[in-house]
């Protein structure tokens, strides 16, 4: 256990320390598949910690399909490493960088001169998809940033703002996702775009030729394809199971695709994640073909059964996926800012095309934003939500399934932000998902979702349970939705 040398003086809490020098050791060879790893007891009193800080770490080995536990016999490094997916290379190094670097990083000179599964209406309705719990949103916090940044503001900071974003909301993104995501970037590498549209057109327009092919996932969201279309790219849907993506599939179809656009925290709209070995062979797929991964994280951080997954990206050797994040689900749709991490060596390539669509959004905004994250008001909020969505999650669940376990059952899932119940009777999703907008609430059928035959013939409701605060009103509602199934 020689690679297990902590530094309590770093930034990255110790737990996420411990995480990251097991998966380098599996990595680099020096724990072979099969091995067995100390007992959590054991190696908290070895290393003079608490025993929850390593249950942690354990926690997010397993979660990732690192380790598995074997009851009595322990818990080993899971035997199915053995042989990578498409059998080559080993398991990426996650490199970790410390987080005094990330921040002391200088952002680049300026250069010269569907948030997920449906748009927020006009007012929020029952389960509507895409919106935060809104009633639990620091307001008051937010306006006192507000009034201030507006207080502060001088000539230079009414002109045209940089490009690529503000320096100072670049590096504190930065600086959050390595604490937060594994990824370890520079703020050279995060552009700042008014929303997950315009992430994905800078991407098109900088990396992507009109006729290339794009690996979608079936289900997925919709926006992505039709967006795709829309500059002349021709979306290509690659089956979902309980893994998440089928690279095995993807590869069959559409081989010399460009690209692929997945979500691997929270598969949208099924909330599986991605597992370790897809993860791997979506990686080897794209360093072997030339290709990109769009990775697109709308939820990450929220994620019940254990602490969030590292990003796609922190497995990535070879420069091959851009990271899309937006702060629609952790802050407010209204804000319509959202941030992409590119390779390093697609920085010049970024900058250049930023300067042309000059897409960061409004400079009040992203002072706004940088001082919410800067002050510490961002980690603290997103702690809070984790804990009361997973709350909700389980009021509406347990609400719903009292009043409709006959006619539906709730899917369990690892995260997200709905709930997916699949059609127990003889009613099929889309014209259910119909009338209950008929009757004033939201909905959205997962059959729409599909475009192969065997996921079109899902049926299954999706249904936002941010907003859903107490059993009562679960249970009311439940009760509206068996009315109209009558």
């Amino acid at each position: 256990m020689d690679f297990l040398r902590l530094d309590s003086s770093a930034a990255e809490p110790l737990y996420r320390q411990i995480y990251t020098r097991f998966r380098s050791a599996i990595a680099d060879g020096l724990l072979q598949p099969g091995d067995r790893i100390p007992a959590a007891r054991a190696l908290a009193l070895e290393l003079g910690l608490a025993r929850g800080t390593v249950e942690s770490a354990y926690a997010l080995l397993t979660a990732e399909g690192y380790v598995e536990a074997r009851g009595q016999a322990g818990t080993v490094v899971t035997p199915a490493l053995a042989r990578r997916p498409n059998g080559s290379g080993s398991l990426p190094s996650s490199g970790p960088a410390s987080a005094s670097a990330v921040r002391t990083a200088s952002a680049p000179a300026p250069a010269p001169a569907h948030s997920q599964l449906g748009d927020a209406a006009s007012s929020t309705k029952p389960f509507q998809m895409g919106i935060p719990a809104l009633d639990a949103f620091p307001r008051k916090v937010w306006a006192r940033l507000a009034a201030r940044a507006a207080r502060a503001m001088q000539p230079q900071d009414m002109i045209y703002p940089a490009w690529a974003g503000l320096p100072e909301l670049r590096i504190a993104i930065a600086t959050y996702l390595q604490l937060a995501r594994g990824i370890h970037c520079t703020p050279s590498q995060v552009f700042i775009t008014s929303g997950y549209r315009n992430s994905m057109e800078l991407i098109t327009r900088a990396l992507l030729t009109p006729g290339d092919s794009v690996w979608v996932e079936d289900p997925g969201y919709p926006p992505t394809s039709d967006l795709l279309r829309e500059t002349g790219l021709h979306p290509v849907p690659v089956q979902v199971d309980a893994d998440g993506m089928m690279v095995a599939h993807g590869i069959a179809t559409a081989p010399r695709a460009q690209a692929a656009v997945v979500t691997p925290a929270h598969q949208s709209p099924l909330c599986v994640s991605l597992s370790l070995p897809r993860r791997l062979a979506l990686l080897d797929w794209a360093a072997q073909s030339g290709a990109w991964i769009v990775e697109d994280d709308y939820d990450g951080e929220y994620r019940y059964v254990s602490r969030p997954l590292p990003a796609l990206q922190s497995l990535d050797r070879h420069g091959r996926v851009l990271y899309s994040g937006t702060f629609s689900k952790v802050l407010f749709p209204a804000l319509r800012l959202a941030y992409l991490v590119v390779p390093p060596a697609q920085v010049p390539r970024f900058d250049h095309i930023s300067r042309t669509l000059a897409m960061a959004g409004p400079a009040l905004m992203q002072h706004i934003v940088a001082d919410f994250m800067n002050e510490g008001h961002f980690a603290r909020h997103i702690q809070r939500m984790r804990r009361l969505y997973a709350e909700r999650r389980q009021i509406t669940a347990d609400g719903l399934s009292s009043v409709l376990g006959k006619q539906m059952q709730v899917e369990p899932q690892p995260g997200g932000m709905h709930l997916v119940l699949r059609m127990q009777s003889r009613h099929t999703d889309r014209a259910l998902a119909q009338r209950m907008i008929d009757h004033g609430m939201s909905a959205l059928a997962l059959s729409e979702r599909g475009v192969l035959p065997q996921t079109a013939s899902a049926s299954a409701l999706l249904l936002a349970f941010t907003n859903i605060d107490t059993p009562q009103r679960a249970r009311e509602l439940g009760r509206r939705i068996l009315k109209i199934m009558a």
